[in-house]
């Protein structure tokens, strides 16, 4: 079966690994039938949205505060896809993984929550979720599964009935949250054996560098993406498959050593 003699050898080095680090993006979550988001908006690719601007505007954190409406319209729409999908099998053996070896840690990209739904604890979204909520004008804060229950649009805060809502999550514009940062540094300082990235297109120094730090004191890197990437020619192994495929054929070839 192509691709075998790969899948065996990355399978064999996680078995050898104690501390591994996934860095996933959109591309983890396509199959589950998520589109492969640009940031926070790559459904739209190139192209400007219906209003008439780039993504990346209608999704910064300045329009957000100028014309929340614009902001929402899009957010709703992101948040729908994510409602009306679930986990797959690649979260799935990366929290199993985790299992097996406790101090398996993700970094992902990703705001859908997937990776804490599939079983995942040490877990960086260094981007948030858009399920914690928050007041623009006062400390109400909030957790929700969905945003069907909204009444209002864009949606006030219950609490002081003047601001409006918006999710925890970094916007164009916005910095990365410094919380994360700071525990991803501090996992990268203790060392890993292993990184693997899945589904990202490894465009921001966040993700190249713990890549980067990992091959620099000696570990074995791996990219698992359909496309190449900057990083394609910089990995030990490089695994032209899509995500679920990829970590499903992964996993058949690791579970058997792994023992109870």
């Amino acid at each position: 079966m192509e691709h075998t003699t790969s899948i065996n050898t990355i399978a064999r080095h996680i078995s050898e690994s104690r501390r591994i680090l996934f860095i996933t993006g959109a591309g983890i979550s396509a199959d589950s039938g998520l589109p492969t988001y640009r940031g926070l908006g790559g459904m739209y690719n190139d192209n400007l949205t219906e209003d008439g601007i780039p993504v990346e505007q209608a999704l910064a954190a300045k329009m957000l505060k100028i014309d929340p409406s614009v902001s929402w319209k899009y957010l709703m729409r992101i948040e729908e896809s994510c409602r009306h999908a679930t986990f797959n099998r690649a979260h799935e053996v990366i929290a199993l993984l985790e299992q097996h070896k406790p101090d398996t840690w993700v970094l992902t990209q990703n705001i859908d929550g997937f990776h804490r739904q599939a079983g995942s604890h040490n877990l960086v979204e260094i981007h948030g979720r858009y399920t914690d909520l928050r007041c623009m004008d006062c400390d109400f804060k909030q957790s929700v599964e969905n945003y069907a229950h909204f009444t209002d649009f864009p949606p006030r805060c219950p609490q002081c009935h003047e601001g409006i809502l918006r999710p925890g999550v970094v916007l164009y514009g916005e910095t990365l949250p410094m919380g994360d940062i700071v525990t991803i540094q501090h996992q990268l300082r203790l060392g890993f054996d292993m990184v693997i990235t899945i589904g990202t297109s490894n465009q921001f120094p966040y993700i190249t560098e713990p890549v980067l730090q990992v091959k620099r004191r000696g570990g074995v890197t791996v990219e698992i993406n359909p496309q190449p990437t900057v990083l394609s020619d910089v990995v030990d192994h490089f695994l032209p498959l899509g995500a679920a495929e990829a970590m499903e054929r992964i996993w058949r070839a690791v579970e058997p050593t792994l023992g109870g």
